[in-house]
């Protein structure tokens, strides 16, 4: 599945170069230059990893990291990526909570090797096994397709991405363009009630509700998120 991320710096070069290297590997990115506009991004728009330079206009990246990390409740991971390469410097952004640190300049593999690994390392990245069970629900990766409670529900191949995507990211908002970049392909808005159709369907379909330990809920003003109430484990 594609990584969906999130660059701010205020160089157009560096810009270019991790956007190219990320749409060369399949993956989706977002670029800003400063720091304000990607602090009202992660806002309203779900991302698996961003990535920041320290000094930028309107705001820096320590400080957009500080807010990430006090404001939202499961932030992405994120990757400052500085010319700014002190001990003290690296300790700081690590401390505020970045999970890496990238020293400009970088060669190309290696940003994307770390961008990768910042995926994974956030959970962000479904595993590759044929069969997930998450209570009644089983999905087949290989089938593409849902069991509930052994039994074949048929469901539409952008139903069954939907479904399977809100269940890889149990408890997590989903922006709107996040689940359009998932399943359409495109953050472009293709159109509201399609998405709105789609998961509707999905809802019912599977018979998402409190009994069966999993609701679609919405999040207004950004999207959805699937909600569990099925018991921990002991």
């Amino acid at each position: 599945m594609p990584i969906r991320v999130a660059i701010a710096d205020d160089d157009q070069e560096i810009l270019s170069q991790v956007e190219t290297v990320l749409v060369g590997a399949g993956h989706e990115c977002i670029a800003y230059r400063n720091g304000k506009d990607v602090l009202n991004a992660i806002k309203r728009e779900t991302f698996d990893v961003v990535m920041l330079d320290w000094s930028m206009p309107g705001a820096t990246g320590i400080e957009v990291l500080g807010w990430a990390q006090q404001n939202i409740d499961s932030p992405p991971p994120f990757i400052m990526l500085t010319s700014r390469s002190s001990k003290s410097d690296i300790i700081r952004g690590l401390e505020t909570g970045a999970c890496d640190y990238v020293i400009k300049p970088e060669n190309s593999a290696v940003i994307l090797a770390r961008i990768e690994a910042a995926a994974r390392r956030g959970q962000r990245q479904p595993t590759k096994e044929r069969f997930k069970d998450y209570g009644k629900f089983r999905i087949d990766n290989l089938e593409n397709k849902f069991l509930v409670d052994g039994e074949e529900i048929k469901l539409t191949a952008k139903e069954f991405q939907l479904g399977a995507l809100f269940f890889d990211n149990v408890n997590r908002p989903l922006s709107r363009g996040y689940l359009f970049s998932q399943v359409w392909g495109t953050s472009e808005d293709i159109a509201t009630r399609t998405l709105d159709m789609h998961i509707s369907r999905v809802r019912s379909k599977l018979a998402l509700n409190p009994e069966n330990g999993f609701v679609i809920q919405t999040v207004f003003g950004f999207g959805y998120r699937m909600d569990t109430y099925l018991e921990p484990e002991e």
